[in-house]
């Protein structure tokens, strides 16, 4: 068998190559060429706010109602482009106010003004947010839906190459050019052509102190004459991009003593300096700050509220003015979106700050809370803990939903009302109906609870107890909810946000309320492999049904064995009821529904099948479970000794918990063993 050799390979390369794309890209042209792209399509200069709302509309949304309140699901945050990697779940609610305030900002209402501050607790996906925000500009600048344009000087006509031209150090908008008298009917111009829902064009600032001097010295050179200025312009297509600092900022505090704020603003080049006899001269100065170089895009600041104070006053100007003042230069427009993050302990230290109320009153806080509804969280877990993430290991059902669970109930305050648990309430923000209790009660809740999801366990905890687990049985080739939850126990000891004891013993409660629901969804789900023979559950439907038909309609049953007439088998229609709890006084009407049921379906032609009722069906499996769980001898796991016959038995139960519900052999085994020691305890506590 040959090898393949370089030509393959490098067909292979070129067959992935778009050059077409490329080139379009990489487009440059002229001023003229420019306006031309401009009134063919007013939208190519929008401002940073403008973009930043299109690209997120760009990946589409869906609306929903939950709990009467309209919710909008933006798919930008379900991390599309790098295939949901970094995708933010359940939090819907804030990514619609992040949305609603960049739209306002886009249509010059106020917000544009703002620094988006994302508030919330550790790991809150505050980061994530921003992220997602940066990649998706990145790739829709890459479009031609979100082309944009910048410019630069060529000091030579005749000059060519990549060292000819000057290129502004602010990637500013080409329209910046057009002399200040003809700005005004420049951009109502544009604005004429564009639809009446539509935004604005606005001017989004002068030129740079680079451009203003080359820009002054070519008006002197041409005595005035701006046509000839502008020959020496070439306008190119600007694809922003984080790693190579064009239009995407991001600014972390360092240590206190190596601050230094030229780094949001730029600073002198001194061997420049020389060269153009003076520090004042633009030429002689890097336009390179993170504030710089973000323009036309936007800046993320991470942990924006530990900058040092004369930080914190360039981002006055920055967000109030859009105007940066670089050392020794007057004051420079700006057009970017700022976005900072940070944790509750840093906003609080900024609220009782008397000091900082300029700071307070230029910033749109927004809150990103934990997840509130556990199954959105199972799906952060279930992201890096899947069959195809972890290998060589078995991760046993509802080890990813128990964690999950307790990392909302930490989340949740407890209900005001009495009769309700908050593990009730836990499962009514996720969807479940509970009788009493409406939409309207579980809206009250929310209001009532204002700090809900500001407070609790950050998921990363659980998602490092989970990894742990993985890892601390070499031998083990399966990890079950109780490795897991030991684990979540076992760290509360020594986790460093935890400082009061209280907060601990609430949270050893809680992992308490878990195992016990955990043993509540094992012994069904064993209760159900158990009674899963349909032939046998048909039967006793078959024979319960005779019997109510007989007791209704005050008749006589048939026994199939010795054919005597009999009376209606009470005891056997009262075991079936009983176990969904239809109470001595109600079992007539509970009767007669069933009848009346079957009635409706055979005047449409159709057959009774028991599946079709949801509380019957369960009192069924429920009864055939109780009947089989003492042939099978379900508590005779505990022992050593089994017998063939139930060994068959216990084989077929296996198999069911293994086909149905996604165990392997290893934890159907132990699942089976645990809740056979549950009866076994049970048994014991009877006799």
């Amino acid at each position: 068998m040959g090898v393949a050799g370089a030509d393959t390979l490098l067909s292979l390369i070129k067959q992935k190559q778009d050059l077409q794309s490329y080139r379009e890209r990489h487009w440059n042209g002229t001023v003229q060429d420019y306006m031309e792209l401009v009134m063919a399509s007013p939208r190519v200069a929008r401002n940073a706010c403008q973009r930043l709302y299109d690209m997120i509309l760009s990946y589409g949304f869906t609306e929903y109602t939950r709990h009467h309140e309209r919710y909008i699901h933006y798919r930008l945050f379900d991390d599309p482009i790098d295939h949901g990697r970094d995708a933010v779940f359940g939090l819907d609610a804030s990514l619609m106010r992040l949305a609603h305030n960049i739209k306002s900002a886009a249509f010059g209402y106020g917000t544009e003004k703002r620094i988006l501050l994302l508030h919330g607790p550790v790991g809150s996906s505050k980061s994530t947010i921003a992220r997602l925000l940066k990649k998706g500009l990145e790739i829709y600048s890459n479009t031609a839906e979100g082309a944009l344009y910048t410019y630069g000087w060529r000091s030579d006509l005749g000059a060519s190459g990549p060292d000819a031209v000057h290129w502004c150090p602010m990637h500013e908008d080409p329209l910046h050019l057009i002399p200040l008298e003809s700005q005004e009917a420049v951009y109502a111009e544009l604005n004429r052509r564009m639809g009446p829902k539509d935004y604005r064009i606005v001017h989004t600032g002068a030129l740079c102190p680079f451009c203003r001097k080359t820009y002054q010295d070519l008006m002197t050179t041409y005595d005035g004459d701006w046509e000839k200025v502008i020959r020496h312009v070439v306008v190119k297509r600007l694809v922003l991009s984080e790693k190579d600092r064009i239009g995407i900022g991001t600014f972390q505090p360092k240590d206190e003593k190596n601050q230094d704020s030229t780094e949001l603003t730029g600073d002198l080049n001194y061997r420049k300096i020389a060269e153009y006899g003076s520090d004042s001269d633009p030429r002689a100065f890097n336009f390179d700050g993170e504030l710089n170089i973000a323009n036309r895009g936007m800046i993320e600041f991470i942990e924006i509220l530990k900058l040092d104070v004369a930080f914190l006053y360039d981002l006055l100007g920055a967000s109030q003015e859009h105007k940066i003042k670089p050392k020794k230069f007057p004051q420079t427009d700006i057009d970017e979106v700022i976005v900072g993050h940070t944790n509750e302990p840093e906003y609080r230290k900024l609220q009782n700050n008397e000091l900082m109320e300029a700071f307070r009153d230029r910033t749109v806080k927004i809150d990103i809370p934990y997840n509130t509804v556990w199954q959105e969280e199972v799906k952060i877990y279930a992201r890096d803990f899947n069959d195809r993430q972890i290998t060589g290991k078995h991760i046993a059902p509802h080890t990813i939903e128990m964690s999950a669970m307790w990392a909302v109930l930490t989340r949740l305050e407890e209900p005001k009302k009495a009769q309700i648990t908050l593990l009730q309430k836990l499962k009514l923000y996720g969807g479940k109906t509970l009788p009493g209790f409406t939409e309207d009660n579980i809206k009250e809740f929310h209001e009532e609870a204002l700090r809900e999801g500001m407070e609790g366990i950050s998921p990363r905890y659980i998602q490092d107890k989970i990894s742990n687990a993985l890892v601390r049985d070499d031998s083990g080739v399966c990890v079950n909810p109780f490795m897991v939850l030991n684990e979540l126990e076992s760290g509360l000891q020594h986790h460093s946000l935890i400082t009061r004891e209280e907060v601990r013993k609430r949270y050893r409660e809680l992992l308490a309320m878990v195992k016990q629901e955990y043993e509540d969804v094992v012994k069904n789900e064993v209760q159900k492999a158990i009674s899963a023979d349909e032939e046998a559950i048909a039967r006793l439907c078959g024979n319960y049904v005779d019997n109510i038909k007989a007791y209704t309609f005050r008749e006589k049953v048939r026994n199939k064995f010795t054919g005597q007439e009999e009376d209606p088998d009470e005891r056997l229609m009262r075991s079936i009821e009983e176990k969904i709890d239809i109470s001595e006084s109600r079992k007539d009407d509970f009767r007669r529904e069933i009848m009346n049921y079957i009635a409706a379906l055979a005047l449409e032609g159709k057959q009774f099948d028991y599946k079709t009722n949801e509380r019957l069906q369960k009192a069924l499996e429920l009864k055939l479970f109780e009947d089989q769980k003492d042939s099978i001898k379900l508590t005779s796991l505990v022992s050593t000794v089994v017998d063939r016959d139930t060994q068959e038995k216990i084989d077929i139960v296996k198999g069911r918990l293994i086909k149905n519900y996604g165990y392997c052999d290893v934890c159907a085994t132990d699942v089976l063993n645990y809740v056979a020691s549950i009866f076994a305890r049970g048994d014991t506590k009877q006799r």
